[in-house]
């Protein structure tokens, strides 16, 4: 199967996860790291990078 970088862009660029409702968001990385950025569901300001399979 062939990767495709315009794919992996958008499923994997600048995604992260909510570590407690699981909800995808898409922010910027420094913004992330500075804890500026929330969940729009829970509020919460946990995220992590969404995972490569």
């Amino acid at each position: 199967m062939a990767i495709f970088e315009e794919a992996n862009a958008r499923l994997f660029h600048r995604v992260f996860v909510c570590k407690d409702c699981k909800s995808k968001r898409k922010a910027n990385i420094l913004k992330v790291q500075a804890r500026r950025v929330s969940c729009r569901k829970c509020g919460s300001h946990s995220l992590r990078t969404v995972r490569r399979k």
